[in-house]
């Protein structure tokens, strides 16, 4: 298994950040790394995504488009998806929240397996992954405050 783990606080209640994870038809104003996500029905536990995210692992503007599904939907609190290509690749994405002061620890990340999974250093992982997940912490953090 190979994991990314970013961390970052911001200054905004669980409910103005989980409004704004859960707000997918957004994504694509502020999301630099998951730059579509379209729910196929309801946005709730089991619910599916159709998304489209940049391949930090590609070449420069490469994107991925792959059905997800919500794994973990728990309001103010956890938000993760699934998506699976059968041995090449399984990801389950994910943010948690937690009230900390006068706003919100952010805790995101990923865990990959499978054959490509596989094929990522330590080294590519923290390289061309997290600076894309910080990115999001930051753009998430920004939106959240907007608002």
């Amino acid at each position: 298994m190979k994991t990314i783990r970013t961390e970052a606080w911001i200054p905004a209640s669980p409910a103005m950040v989980w409004a704004v994870l859960t707000d997918f038809d957004a994504y694509a104003e502020w999301n630099p790394l998951n730059i579509s996500a379209r729910p196929i029905g309801p946005a709730r536990l089991g619910g599916k995504l159709d998304t489209t995210f940049v391949n930090p692992g590609g070449k420069p503007g490469a994107t991925v488009r792959q059905t997800v599904t919500l794994t973990s939907f728990e309001p103010e609190r956890a938000l993760a998806w699934t998506g699976n290509v059968p041995l090449l690749f399984r990801g389950r994405h994910h943010f948690t929240l937690t009230p900390e002061g006068e706003g919100t620890r952010l805790l995101h990340g990923e865990d990959m397996s499978g054959l490509i999974a596989m094929s990522f250093s330590d080294a590519i992982l923290a390289e061309k992954f997290a600076p894309y997940y910080d990115a999001v912490n930051r753009a998430l953090a920004e939106r959240a405050t907007a608002a």
